[in-house]
């Protein structure tokens, strides 16, 4: 496709824009090490994946004209958002633990599920993908093959770039584990996530 190079781009700053995945992405692997952060990365992307498909299909039509079915997916969007910022600021008067390399398979499978929901259940990725795919699409191909490639691209685009943020905090996992240093960021993102879940409780639907 010729409009690759527009649609990387675009895509790429997109992606880098601070969002509630990326608040909990970061926050996961501070907390809980680089394994949660992978969990939480890989359950974010798995619902890309799922908005792809629903633009494939034209569920994601169906979404915007649905004033009901948008507001049911943005409530169960927002109260979780509102539900892990919550739980993250009342953490804050918890006292630091060490790093337990040993993470129960509940727990790791937990990070992949928040990461999953906190995407999936987002009708403002679904609106994106609407809007934004459609933007470069191509007459005379397939259009359906093109949604899924660009899709696909994102999703990519999307793991490469949060996997980033992953090993970076890992690679400063010393400085970030400090007491203080984890209290502060921790409170920020608790915050951040309780806002994003705010703001998207009081989206309207397009």
């Amino acid at each position: 496709m010729s409009v690759i190079g527009p649609f990387i781009l675009m895509s790429f700053l997109l992606i880098i824009l601070p969002g509630p995945d990326s608040g909990l992405v970061i926050q996961n692997s501070i907390m809980h090490g680089k394994s949660a952060g992978v969990k939480t990365v890989l359950g974010s992307v798995s619902g890309l994946l799922i908005h792809t498909a629903a633009a494939v299909l034209g569920l994601s039509a169906l979404l915007m004209k649905s004033a009901l079915l948008f507001s049911l997916l943005k409530y169960i969007g927002a109260a979780y958002l509102i539900y892990i910022g919550f739980m993250a600021l009342k953490s804050l008067k918890d006292k630091p633990v060490a790093q337990d390399a040993t993470i129960s398979a509940g727990k790791q499978k937990s990070f992949f599920l928040q990461g999953f929901i906190t995407c999936a259940a987002n009708p403002k990725v679904a609106v994106f993908f609407l809007t934004f795919l459609p933007q470069f699409v191509q007459p005379g191909y397939n259009h359906m093959m093109q949604f899924t490639l660009m899709g696909f691209t994102y999703a990519v685009m999307t793991i490469i770039w949060f996997l980033l943020y992953v090993f970076l905090i890992e690679l400063f996992a010393k400085w970030l584990k400090k007491p203080h240093v984890q209290k502060s960021i921790q409170g920020c993102t608790g915050v951040v996530l309780l806002l994003f879940g705010i703001r998207l409780a009081f989206e309207k639907s397009a």
